[in-house]
């Protein structure tokens, strides 16, 4: 596959994704900061490095001003290596996230769970108990979205059997949802005014 190819597959399945779900999406991430909700972020490789950088776009890149008081919390579960290694290696890795959200999270918070094939064990036992306590949970899928998108209570999908594109298209996504809620903080914080 060439270039030309490679930006057509992408161009074409970026135009097939359901608007709705992105669009849920920022309404939910929307009433994480007018509510003052933690929004917890996971994943595992290239959807750790998505979970990382979009936890923190969230919290500082809708940051208007130093001196906001109102602001997105949000934290990427992949963050803290000390805490991961030590549930790893003490309690296996399919409960790094679990045991992270045991300790972090109350009813209510917001899980947002990227996979690229929606079956990772350590994705799956944290969305499981979310679940159970209370949280909104949402996958970021790819492929046919396994496991976590029967689980979960809100789908953004991107149908593509191809793990990097998937990523990348994931990113794509995020820059956009991060792009409207600042236009939406914008807006909140000037009608307190």
């Amino acid at each position: 596959m060439n270039f030309k190819h490679y930006s057509e597959n992408l161009h074409n399945t970026i135009k097939s994704l359901d608007g709705f779900q992105i669009e849920a999406l920022i309404d939910i991430l929307f009433d994480a900061y007018k509510t003052g909700k933690m929004v917890f972020v996971m994943g595992n490789g290239g959807s750790a490095a998505n979970a990382s950088h979009f936890a923190q776009d969230l919290a500082k890149g809708t940051r208007l001003s130093l001196d906001q008081e109102k602001r997105i919390k949000a934290l990427s579960l992949t963050d803290n290596l000390p805490f991961v290694t030590a549930l790893g290696n003490d309690d296996g890795y399919h409960t790094i996230f679990e045991q992270q959200l045991r300790t972090f999270a109350k009813q209510g918070d917001i899980l947002i769970a990227i996979s690229g094939s929606g079956n990772s064990p350590n994705i799956i036992h944290a969305v499981e108990w979310a679940n159970k306590n209370g949280l909104v949970t949402i996958g970021v899928t790819g492929f046919e979205g396994g496991k976590l998108r029967t689980l979960i209570k809100y789908s953004v999908h991107v149908p593509l059997n191809d793990m990097c594109t998937s990523e990348s298209i994931h990113s794509i996504i995020f820059h956009y949802v991060i792009i409207q809620l600042q236009e939406m903080i914008k807006g909140d914080l000037l009608s307190a005014k």
